[in-house]
């Protein structure tokens, strides 16, 4: 009664926090760089500075910033310092709140998180080569390391320069990572060990991945369709692994509530999603802490396959 009590209410959350996340889809303007301040004061910086062609200094060079970039950073932060002082409204430009850059790096906070998480990956790449070889799914987390670090990597670029190409293959790189985490789930939970089985659900999982980035790259790159596959997918991991836990409650007690506590805090983490806010000290937003808590679920989530598959090697 207590389990169905604890899923249940889990199931509520989950679908609360879906249904907040797909009805807030990302934009591509915002109020800040429509308006008649900030459109004037571009104008007025392409007409005197940039038409002296002026030399960026190497870093924003490197990070691809042309004066017309280096005009909308400026007058953006002009008008939010004005904002600031004047006790108004901080409002966002293109889609994004005013960051403070550093050394030519757009995002900071998200980008050094975002390193943080990519090394947790490569951190637990050598403790899972330790498993034992037999075990049928040592290869399949080993994989999902080097997924984690892909996906990590861009994101690491996307938040350094934000292009549309940058955006996409992070966007793509993101997807890999969650679709690849139900992959193996279901091998996991379910105890597929037949190469025939696996290789059909492989054949399923990359059908659908090429499927919706090819969709997204050549028909229509579509925010909020792709916002709800990804979360729909990651849902579905997610109940699937507190399945698991309720099931294996009396088996393996010591371990077995683990995925619904990894499960609750993947939850409240993305709730940072929607609550969104002005950036402290023009650094950290909403976005950039939730990457800050990942980090500590990486290291949770491997100790606990890797607790996992120590139980499990033995039984094989």
């Amino acid at each position: 009664m207590i389990s169905m009590l604890v899923k249940s209410k889990l199931f509520l959350f989950s679908s609360i926090i879906l249904l907040l996340i797909i009805s807030s889809p990302p934009v591509l303007s915002s109020i800040g760089d429509r308006s008649e301040e900030f459109q004037t004061c571009v104008k007025t910086c392409l007409s005197t500075v940039c038409s002296q062609n002026p030399t960026l200094p190497l870093h924003l060079r490197f990070f691809a910033w042309t004066c017309e970039d280096e005009c909308k950073y400026n007058c953006m932060h002009e008008i939010t310092d004005h904002a600031i002082h004047s006790n108004q409204e901080i409002h966002q430009y293109y889609g994004k709140w005013p960051f403070h850059r550093l050394l030519g790096i757009q995002e900071p906070a998200s980008v050094l998180f975002s390193v943080l998480n990519g090394y947790m990956h490569y951190r637990y790449l050598p403790l899972l080569k330790r498993l034992p070889d037999p075990y049928y799914m040592k290869k399949f987390y080993l994989i999902y390391a080097y997924v984690g670090i892909n996906s990590w990597i861009w994101s690491i670029i996307y938040h350094s320069r934000d292009f549309p190409l940058t955006e996409k293959l992070d966007y793509y790189s993101a997807g890999l990572a969650i679709l690849y985490s139900l992959f193996y789930g279901v091998l996991r939970i379910f105890q597929i060990r037949n190469l025939q089985q696996t290789t059909l659900w492989s054949f399923i999982c990359l059908t659908a991945y090429v499927s919706h980035v090819s969709y997204l790259h050549f028909i229509k790159f579509d925010y909020g369709y792709n916002i709800l596959a990804n979360v729909i997918v990651g849902m579905l991991n997610n109940l699937l692994w507190i399945g698991w836990s309720i099931s294996h409650w009396y088996k393996r007690p010591d371990d077995a509530w683990k995925p619904i506590v990894c499960v609750t805090l993947i939850l409240l983490a993305m709730s940072l999603e929607i609550f969104d806010f002005p950036p402290w000290w023009g650094i950290v937003d909403a976005h950039s802490l939730w990457h800050l808590s990942t980090i500590y679920l990486i290291a949770y989530w491997y100790n606990f396959l890797l607790e996992d598959a120590r139980i499990e090697s033995f039984r094989e």
